[in-house]
C-alpha cells in the first residue's frame, strides 16, 4: 500500500519509516515502522524513535513532497492505534475449574500459542484447549506462561489452595494384601504393572475432556482422594482417588468422551481394571469392577456403559474406586466431576 502526500512529509530513504503516535493503556509512545519489501519491524522505543526521525529530516512544512525515486523499493503501512495494540497485547487466556491441591483447570488460547506450567510443557490442541493439573502435596502457587505464535507472552502466578486430607485405616485385611506375599503373588504383580506401564505410553492430542466430567455413577462416598491409609496398622501411600459404595452390578459409566487405553478383569490390586485417555494426558481409572464391558482401543462416549460395581482385588466391600491423572500426577476426580447429583 503507498500513502499519498497529504501536505505533512519527509525525505524518504530507500528504508521507508512511518512515524506513529499512539497510546496503549494511557502511555504515549513513539513507534517507528520500517518497512523495506516484506520486513516490518517495529521499534517502541522513543528516542529511537526520534533520532530516525531527525535521520531523516522529518518536516511538516507543506510543499515538501517525498521524492519519487525513493519509492521503488519502499512499502509503506499505514498502522493505526487498534493494530499496535493487537500486535503488542498478550494472547487471551481463560482458564476454569479448581485452582487446589489435587484441582484439574481446562484453559483456552489462541490456536497455535504453547503454553507452560512452571517447568511442565503442556499440550495445546489446534482450537488452543488445554488441560492444567495440581498434585495433592502442589505448593500455594505455580507459573503459567502461554505464548503465542508471534511471540507475544502471557504469564500469570496461579494461587493453589492448600487443603486439608483425612487418615483412613482399615483392619481385617488378609496379610498378603498388606504387607507380604508370595513368589507368585510378586510376579502376578510385576505382570500387572508392565500392562499399566504400557497403556500409559502414549495419549491422543485432542482435548476429549472439553465438555467436562461426569460421575460415572451415584453413591455413598466411602473413600476421599489424599487422604492417608492405614493398613492393618501398617501406613500406607495415599488414596489415589474416590470411593463410591454401591451394590454390585450397578453400572459404570464413562465420565467424558475417550479411548480405552487399558480393560482388565484380574489385575492383583485393582481386581476389574479399566484407564480412559481422554486427551493430553488427562487419564480416569475405574478399579474393582465385577465386570468389564469395554476393550483397549474402544472409543466412549460420555455417559457409555463401561462396567460394573464389584469387589475385586484389594478390596472390603463393592464399590467403585475412581482415580484421575494429569501427566502422571493424581488429581481430584470429585473437583473435577463437581458436586453429585441426587
Amino acid at each position: 500500500m503507498t500513502q499519498k502526500s497529504s501536505g505533512k512529509s519527509g525525505r524518504l530513504t530507500a528504508r521507508g519509516l512511518i512515524f506513529i503516535l499512539a497510546s496503549l493503556g494511557g502511555v504515549a509512545f513513539a513507534s517507528a515502522a520500517i518497512i523495506s519489501g516484506n520486513q516490518d519491524k517495529i521499534d517502541n522505543d522513543a528516542q529511537s524513535a526520534k533520532q530516525a526521525l531527525d535521520s531523516l529530516h522529518f518536516s511538516d512544512a507543506p510543499g515538501n513532497p517525498v521524492s519519487a525515486a525513493h519509492m521503488d523499493d519502499v512499502k509503506i503501512a499505514a498502522l493505526d492505534n487498534q493494530a499496535i495494540k493487537a500486535s503488542l497485547a498478550p494472547p487471551e487466556v481463560v482458564l476454569e475449574g479448581a485452582f487446589a491441591q489435587g484441582g484439574l483447570v481446562r484453559g483456552k488460547t489462541e490456536p497455535g500459542a504453547s503454553v507452560k506450567l512452571d517447568d511442565i510443557d503442556v499440550m495445546v490442541d489446534p482450537e488452543g484447549w488445554f488441560m492444567l493439573g495440581f498434585h495433592r502435596d502442589h505448593p500455594d502457587s505455580a507459573t503459567l506462561v502461554v505464548t503465542s505464535k508471534d511471540g507475544r507472552q502471557y504469564q500469570q502466578v496461579l494461587s493453589i489452595e492448600d487443603r486439608e486430607f483425612n487418615i483412613e485405616r482399615i483392619d481385617g485385611l488378609p496379610d498378603n494384601k498388606v504387607s507380604t506375599y508370595t513368589q507368585e503373588e510378586l510376579a502376578k504383580i510385576g505382570r500387572d504393572k508392565e500392562k499399566k506401564t504400557a497403556a500409559r505410553m502414549k495419549t491422543t492430542p485432542d482435548a476429549l475432556w472439553r465438555d467436562g466430567f461426569d460421575w460415572p455413577l451415584t453413591g455413598r462416598i466411602s473413600g476421599q482422594f489424599g487422604s492417608q491409609r492405614i493398613l492393618n496398622g501398617v501406613p500406607k501411600r495415599m488414596h489415589s482417588g474416590v470411593d463410591i459404595a454401591a451394590p454390585t452390578g450397578t453400572p459404570v459409566h464413562a465420565p467424558a468422551d475417550g479411548i480405552v487405553t487399558l480393560a482388565e478383569s484380574d489385575m492383583y490390586f485393582e481386581g476389574g481394571l479399566v484407564f480412559i485417555d481422554h486427551g493430553q494426558w488427562v487419564e480416569t481409572i475405574f478399579m474393582h469392577m465385577s465386570e468389564v464391558k469395554v476393550k483397549a482401543g474402544d472409543r466412549v462416549s460420555k455417559g457409555q456403559v463401561i462396567g460394573a460395581v464389584g469387589a475385586t482385588g484389594r478390596a472390603t466391600g463393592p464399590h467403585l474406586h475412581w482415580s484421575m491423572k494429569w501427566k502422571n500426577r493424581l488429581v481430584d476426580a470429585k473437583l473435577a466431576a463437581g458436586p453429585m447429583p441426587e
